[in-house]
């Protein structure tokens, strides 16, 4: 998830129910995970605007930019591929194991 995410918030700066749809696929619970990680790390800015409810929009950093650049064919990789991947995630999950 972290290089899809990267690959999206190299478009500017997003919206977390933006981004978590943008991404599809991912689930409420599971696009925090990846974004704490990566914030920590200093790849990734969360902006908190006070507001009702607050708004939080993440960015990418210089240094999250700098990652981008690297791993934007691997993004690609991914978005072209993600109904091959759901797919075989579906098959998977339905299998007995």
């Amino acid at each position: 998830w972290s290089i899809l995410v990267l690959r999206v918030l190299g478009d500017g700066p997003i919206r977390f129910n933006a981004l978590q749809r943008t991404v599809g696929g991912i689930s409420p619970r599971m696009l925090p995970l990846t974004l704490r990680p990566l914030e920590r790390d200093g790849l990734v800015r969360r902006e908190v605007t006070p507001s009702k409810p607050p708004r939080v929009d993440y960015a990418l950093t210089s240094l999250g930019q700098s990652l981008r650049a690297v791993t934007e064919p691997i993004g690609q990789w991914a978005l072209a591929n993600r109904e091959e991947i759901e797919e075989a995630r579906i098959r998977y999950d339905a299998a007995d194991l």
